[in-house]
């Protein structure tokens, strides 16, 4: 006769806490279930209380420390961060080796696959580069587990506090950084300890012992029930260093075996992946396809570890030669538990990476109608990396810049048609629409990351970002405007003669040449433009003068049409005006107020 123990159920009584547990027991041969029910001692209230406490503060401590961590070190790698994302490639190695050190910088790779659906969005990143840098970050979110394997819980409250002193107390931006982040790393020690206190002290009730003895990985069920609360556990704190942290501190103090922390680790890491599936709700599809291949891959990963799971937790305390009696033992056995899955997994799956890619085209095939990347959907998330989030404004800046050159390009298009195309008329001022949106977007987005605790480099290029989208968004403004005179004077029935005609072409070039000068100068990251771009500005100025001087000459010697004269002379004035907004841009990026 089997014996199944159903789930505990929870009775107050007086001042006194019952359990009562049912039993299920099955008779094969009557073939009907029996009940019985058996009462166990009365809980100490008190002591639920206090561990509850410790196990809730501790954690608490813990979360805030790896948000610390995650700040100070992201600060202080700021500029190398910023120039790994630019390294990502096609190559599925070079990507894969990108996400592992970013996620090693940021310590989340929740982080980093919300900041790559992200880029993705907004159309910096293929699918292909995504895929290598989500497989990347798995392995690189497995330094936590190895930052815990260090036996300096005891010193981590002094060094919260020596780091929280200088950290205070400090004027230089990078000291204090390095102390966030040492004061990080002290909070997460500290919070270790509170939750193992926490679970030592389960030991001492007899109900809770029980419960746990009850919960183990010892049969291919119990593997997946675990497997399964890892999951949920993670799912709900969003962190899979919290259930780590929280698993470390039960198999250490013994409430749990190392099989079922196994079990637990492998399924927090299925619940890591809720983080990039909700980032990715109301994104492109190829963002949500980025999404749900984090999801996939963690999952089919999880799926085939399972089948040999017997095998695998017997040969990962040979691996790492370990006594898993031991604290330091545990924790490295739970570690390397940790990141010998994600390198096999990612090994396994990167010669697969364009069959995958293919995989998720065929399941969210694209629309009909072109999607357009926007920034706004991943504002909010994108906070939690100012470093990062500093550079996906600065692509949106870079658009904003090209999109100035798109419209120079089709407004010299325009002014040689004796009959404007009114397919390009319509895209001209649809380009000109999705500047205006941008720049909406970034001065929302700057507004959010500057409100935050960022360095002041990020804060200077933050408000450099912010004058250079409404430098370039009143750019766009001009040059609409020059269109407008043409197409009001066109329908006027009157048009330039060859003589301004030829002026106005020789003059959108050379203005066309600055825009070209400024925007590339900002792609290219040269900030030294200062004394090309008042030499250019000059010659533009002497040449407009000379322009209009040369207009105001032939209107006493002939007459000219007042229609085509105001047209002219507000054509020349736009012009003026996109220089002008010009200078401001080029002074903005060379750092000048």
């Amino acid at each position: 006769m089997g014996i199944v123990i159903l789930p505990s159920l929870l009775n107050l009584k007086e001042e006194n806490l019952i359990f009562t547990v049912p039993r299920q027991l099955w008779s094969p041969s009557a073939g009907i279930p029996l009940f019985e029910t058996t009462k166990i001692a009365p809980m100490d209230i008190k002591a639920v209380l206090d561990i509850m406490f410790t196990l809730v503060g501790g954690l608490g401590i813990f979360l805030f420390g790896m948000k610390s961590m995650s700040e100070g070190m992201q600060a202080v790698a700021g500029n190398s961060l910023r120039g790994l994302i630019h390294k990502v490639t096609n190559n599925r190695l070079m990507a894969a080796s990108v996400g592992t050190l970013v996620t090693m910088i940021v310590q989340s790779s929740s982080i980093t696959t919300v900041m790559v659906v992200g880029f993705v969005n907004s159309g910096l990143m293929s699918l292909t580069q995504a895929i290598g840098v989500i497989m990347g970050a798995n392995i690189g979110t497995t330094i936590t587990g190895w930052i815990l394997v260090l036996k300096v819980g005891k010193y981590g409250l002094p060094l919260l506090g020596v780091s929280a002193f200088v950290y205070l107390f400090s004027h230089r931006d990078r000291t204090r950084y390095i102390s966030m982040a040492l004061m990080g790393i002290g909070m997460v020690f500290f919070g270790l300890e509170l939750m193992k206190d926490a679970c030592s002290s389960i030991e001492d009730i007899p109900q809770f012992r029980a419960m746990f003895d009850r919960f183990s990985a010892s049969s291919f069920q119990g593997m997946v029930m675990c497997m399964l609360v890892g999951c949920i556990t993670t799912m709900l704190v969003q962190s899979s260093s919290a259930t780590l942290g929280i698993t470390i501190a039960l198999a250490t103090e013994g409430s749990i075996g190392y099989e079922t922390a196994a079990a637990l680790v492998l399924g927090e890491n299925v619940g890591t992946t809720i983080t990039a599936l909700m980032a990715s709700l109301n994104a492109t599809k190829n963002a949500r396809r980025a999404a749900y291949f984090h999801a996939i891959f963690n999952l089919i990963g999880v799926c085939w570890i399972a089948l040999i799971f017997r095998q695998y937790v017997q040969f990962i305390p040979w691996l790492a030669g370990v006594n898993l009696e031991t604290e330091t033992g545990m924790t490295s056995a739970i570690a390397t538990t940790h990141s010998v899955f994600n390198i096999a997994n990612t090994i396994i799956f990167l010669p697969f990476v364009p069959l995958m890619a293919s995989l998720l085209l065929k399941l969210l095939p694209d629309s009909a109608v072109k999607e357009t990347p926007h920034l706004t959907s991943l504002d909010i998330r994108m906070l939690e990396t100012p470093t990062i989030a500093i550079e996906q404004s600065r692509q949106e800046i870079i658009r904003m810049g090209e999109g100035c050159q798109k419209m120079m390009a089709w407004l010299k298009e325009l002014l040689q048609q004796p009959e404007p195309n009114k397919e390009l008329i319509q895209k001209f001022y649809h380009r000109e629409e999705v500047l205006d949106n941008i720049q909406d977007e970034i001065t929302v987005f700057m507004t959010d990351l500057l409100a935050g605790n960022v360095p002041h480099e990020v804060i200077a290029e933050g408000r450099m970002q912010l004058r250079m989208a409404d430098e370039l968004e009143s750019v766009s403004d001009y040059i609409r405007s020059i269109l407008k005179f043409h197409t009001k004077l066109l329908k006027q029935g009157h048009g330039f003669d060859e003589h301004h005609m030829a002026n106005l072409l020789k003059l959108h070039d050379e203005v066309s040449e600055y825009v070209d000068f400024v925007v590339e100068s900002y792609k290219s990251g040269q900030r030294e433009i200062l004394s090309k771009s008042q030499a250019k500005a000059s010659l533009l100025k002497q040449h407009l003068k000379s322009l209009r001087k040369s207009h105001m000459e032939l209107l006493t010697q002939e007459k000219v049409e007042p229609f085509m004269n105001v047209a002219y002379v507000s054509t020349l004035n736009s012009y003026m005006r996109v220089r002008d907004h010009l200078i401001n841009t080029a002074e903005a990026i060379a750092g000048e107020k």
